[in-house]
């Protein structure tokens, strides 16, 4: 380090806000590795608390993670909390919150998102849980991981959608809630299966859901559910 460079002096606290939302993106980020959403350190949780922006660290097991390892940035990607890096796709995830008004991202390496990412521009609307990331879901053009390139082009995979395939990469999704970020995520998962296993059958095409349908499925999406 030259005399020029300072170490990083992390500002904010982890107050009780802040905790909770690190408590749910460690345990979101263990149930992507327990449902084989990622292998290894692959993938990465984020929680957008204010202005700040809590995030899995970089090279480090989900369950390793404790109170003392919390991670946050703000909007700006200044570290503000914490002493371990924060995760490589920091810029993604930094994207979705300077564009959105989302409150919660998941990114995994799930395999058949990623096999499908390699064979179609776009996941067609195999079945109606399509209409609830926003339609048919975009394949991102290649770009190196942790750029501002694959930024820019999972943001325009997102347009109108609340998930999108990252080309020979995986999967970015995110919600107002990490819950429904890693729901979205494991259906996502789950309809790039239904629709390789469909395209694997000798002499057959699938069926597909015309857009009036999924304008219809939206509507009812919208309201299903418990009332509170």
């Amino acid at each position: 380090m030259t005399q020029s460079q300072s170490p990083r002096q992390p500002q904010a606290r982890l107050t009780h806000p802040l905790r909770q939302a690190w408590t749910q993106v460690v345990r979101t980020a263990r149930r992507t590795t327990a449902d084989g959403l990622v292998v290894g350190t692959s993938g990465n949780v984020s929680a957008r608390v204010g202005d700040t922006v809590l995030v899995t660290p970089s090279g480090v097991p989900y369950d390793r993670l404790g109170p003392r390892d919390a991670v946050a940035v703000d909007l700006d990607g200044q570290q503000v909390l914490g002493t371990l890096a924060p995760t490589s796709e920091l810029p993604m995830h930094l994207a979705v919150y300077r564009e959105t008004d989302a409150q919660a991202v998941v990114h995994t390496h799930a395999v058949h998102a990623t096999a499908v990412s390699t064979l179609v521009d776009e996941l067609p609307a195999i079945h109606y849980m399509t209409a609830a990331l926003g339609g048919p879901v975009r394949v991102a053009d290649y770009a190196l991981y942790g750029t501002d390139e694959l930024a820019a082009a999972m943001l325009e995979a997102l347009r109108d959608r609340s998930g999108c395939l990252l080309r020979n990469h995986g999967t970015v999704v995110h919600g107002a809630t990490l819950d429904q970020a890693y729901d979205r995520t494991a259906q996502l998962e789950w309809m790039c299966r239904v629709w390789l296993t469909a395209v694997s059958v000798p002499g057959r095409t699938p069926s597909l859901i015309p857009p009036d349908e999924l304008r219809r499925a939206a509507e009812k999406l919208s309201g299903y559910g418990q009332r509170r």
